[in-house]
């Protein structure tokens, strides 16, 4: 192989139309080899010439799109010291923009012996491990327009690339849960029906299916176990099947370029708190044998251990300035070059950990902050880990977004019937202001939801008081046990007409208050047709039909209903304002933005709050004082709401409010029916059956 000195930046592979340049960190290495592969997988290697500040790096004349490649690290070997280099491991570039192949789970994958972890494994892993791909960069992108829409206007849609369209009709056979398959006019068409704004997609940065997982005859479906930060994964692409030159990487650009064309934003769920690579006992595939010390957080009393905040064995070092730049180089390639819209951060507490504690004012923070790409698209923290005060729901900084576990948590609680849990209702229905205000953040830094990929969907919910783990194989200990759901009285299937009308009511409760509550509402791909996974909470390992989407025994008239709550909640800014109410008298006209009453029409009191048996109330919402201004300075009115929950199992009746609040009210909403329509007019005074676990939404008759 002729090789050249090359240069040290940009990391990776570049392809210049004449050849590729190589570059890979490591600051324990000896010397690297570049190993380059023919079509008919023979190796060839040669040292890289140069190194540049710990960075490696040589270039090849004549290698370009295609050309399948790795290295091997020559170094030192000693566990006692966290040093883990061994040549005789394939070893991925971390910055590859496409990888061929999976691991084929045996000895000679792991940098270690079985037998003696201390031991090196010289065995070749070549034949069992993945390899990286040089692509062509080029892309045209046409007149690409990502939507860019504010925070108040997204309706966030959680979804699987596969299982989205792994059954459906419409989505020929080959297309069927890939990038493609998501792109196609048919799966389009449903997002655009149900009007939603953005698709928030589980993790399609390449990663690793657990070999335990293979051996049970599973798979890692929801895929957060990555290894490749650059790279689309293969599976998920039709083209990479069909163009052996990374036809993944044009296929989502593909895919995004469709969404943006939809009106949609795309999310990432990204995981750059752990790899693939687990823990000490894990294979070497590419972080442990490049630099181990540099990679990953290791036991500074035992560096042969792994500090682990996630509960999958190790915990990437955001200390290191290499792991930060190779994170912040991940999250610009995605925006720059495959145009997405915002990342979902997988345990972003763990990225926030600068010793030991979680810091909010991180080294990964400030780097976020300043970037001009980054700080621009929409960022959302699960504001928690596993290690010691993970739980930081509401203590992210100003610019990110969080997932509000304490909005699922209260809504969950309230809809089954747990005492005193009013006041902390109001506080998710308005924004969450006990854990946004003070730092300055708005309503939308909530984004709320009540179901996720991790947990019950909705239609379980409300059907299954435990969770029913058994197809994991791992005797149902897995998954969360406390999942605050109520089965309306049978667990699981059931013919009782009583019971499915219960469930039915609550699943639409349960919508009504995500769409009506202020923040940003985040739906559970496949609940608005009711999908079930047969009360399996933890399906992180089904990658079938249990998993997948059912669309032709799918619920259209859920459908239907969510569809209608969607495009209510679009149509009235009230439901989605930039401030927190005051609940008070605004702008010198005395009437407040928003009131709190009781079912018998007065205003609540501090005793009602606290009231354990208490579990219905009303709210105001005052459309005509809303606060904020459009783009173009215009004022902002709308129609005012009362909405009317029962978390009782029986019917509540409610007395209409008097003077200031007082007027016709027009039903609009009623829980307790299939379908959102205008029902009969009502006046101050008069009484308004809610039914029990039912939510009633009343518009104000302006004269």
């Amino acid at each position: 192989m002729e090789i050249w000195p090359g240069r040290a930046a940009p990391l990776g592979a570049t392809w210049d139309g004449e050849g590729t340049n190589f570059s890979v960190f490591s600051s324990v290495a000896e010397r690297i080899e570049l190993c380059l592969f023919d079509a008919a997988g023979r190796e060839t290697r040669a040292d890289l010439p140069e190194r540049t500040a710990f960075c490696w790096h040589g270039y090849v004349p004549g290698a370009g799109p295609g050309q399948r490649y790795g290295f091997r690290v020559h170094g030192p070997w000693d566990p006692a010291r966290g040093l883990r280099c061994n040549p005789g491991k394939l070893l991925l570039d971390p910055y590859a923009r496409a990888i061929d192949g999976e691991v084929r789970w045996g000895e000679e994958v792991f940098g270690h012996r079985r037998d003696d972890a201390d031991a090196r494994h010289d065995a070749d892993s070549a034949p069992a491990v993945p390899r990286s791909i040089v692509v062509d960069p080029r892309y045209d992108w046409g007149d690409d327009r990502p939507p860019a829409l504010p925070r108040t206007e997204t309706i966030v849609y959680e979804v699987h690339v596969k299982g989205f369209t792994a059954r459906h009709p419409a989505v020929p056979p080959e297309l069927r849960g890939t990038y493609a398959g998501l792109a196609h006019p048919a799966a389009l068409a449903h997002l655009r029906r149900l009007g939603v704004t953005a698709v928030e997609i589980l993790p399609v940065h390449h990663f690793v299916h657990d070999g335990h997982l293979l051996a049970k005859g599973l798979r890692n479906y929801w895929g957060y176990n990555s290894i490749g930060y650059f790279a689309p994964h293969a599976e998920y692409a039709a083209a990479a099947r069909a163009d052996g030159a990374g036809g993944q990487v044009r296929e989502f650009r593909d895919m995004v370029r469709a969404l943006h064309a939809a009106g949609l934003e795309v999310i990432l769920d990204v995981v750059y708190n752990h790899t693939a690579e687990g823990n000490g006992e894990g294979p070497t595939l590419c972080f442990r044998g490049l630099d181990n010390p540099a990679y990953y957080r290791l036991d500074p009393e035992n560096p042969r251990q792994y500090v682990d905040y996630t509960g999958t064995g190790n915990s990437l070092n955001m200390r290191e300035p290499y792991v930060l730049q190779l994170l912040m180089d991940s999250l610009r390639y995605w925006v720059t070059e495959m145009h997405v819209d915002g990342f979902r951060f997988d345990l972003a507490a763990t990225l926030a950990r600068e010793l030991f504690d979680v810091d909010r004012l991180g080294g990964f923070f400030d780097v976020i902050h300043q970037d001009p790409v980054i700080s621009r698209v929409k960022l959302i923290a699960e504001p928690w880990d596993l290690g010691p005060g993970g739980y930081q729901v509401g203590n992210f900084p100003p610019l990110w977004m969080e997932w509000n576990g304490k909005y699922r948590d209260t809504v969950r609680d309230y809809w089954r019937g747990q005492p005193a849990t009013l006041d902390e209702l109001a506080f998710r229905l308005t924004g969450s202001s006990d854990l946004y205000s003070e730092d300055g953040r708005r309503p939308t830094a909530s984004v709320n939801f009540v179901t996720a990929h991790d947990g019950f969907t909705l239609a379980d919910l409300v059907a299954y008081d435990e969770k029913h783990n058994e197809a994991n194989g791992e005797g149902n200990r897995d998954g969360e046990s406390h999942n605050r759901s109520w089965n309306c009285g049978v667990e699981g299937p059931t013919a009782d007409p009583e019971v499915l009308a219960c469930r039915r009511r609550r699943q639409r409760s349960f919508l009504a208050t995500l769409l009506l509550s202020q923040g940003v509402p985040m739906l559970l791909g496949g609940d608005e047709l009711g999908r079930t996974q047969r009360g399996n909470n933890n399906a992180y390992c089904q990658d079938d039909e249990l998993s997948w989407f059912d669309w032709e025994g799918g619920d259209e008239e859920l459908l239907e209903f969510t569809a209608r709550l969607v495009r209510f909640r679009r149509r009235h800014p009230v439901f989605r304002r930039r401030r927190f109410f005051q609940g008070r008298p605004v702008r010198g006209t005395g009437s407040s933005d928003i009131v709190w009453l009781r079912p018998d029409g007065l205003t609540m009191r501090d005793e009602d709050w606290a009231a354990g048996f208490a579990r219905s109330l009303a709210v105001f919402l005052n459309g005509r004082q809303i606060p904020s201004r459009g783009p173009r300075g215009e004022r902002i009115a709308d129609a005012s709401f009362l909405l009317l929950f029962n978390a009782h199992h029986e019917p509540v009746l409610f007395r209409l409010p008097e003077a200031p609040w007082s007027g016709r009210w027009l039903e609009v909403l009623d829980t307790a029916k299939p379908l959102p329509e205008d029902g009969a007019e009502t006046a101050a005074g008069e009484e308004v059956a809610v039914a029990g676990r039912a939510v009633v939404v009343l518009r104000r008759v302006e004269v």
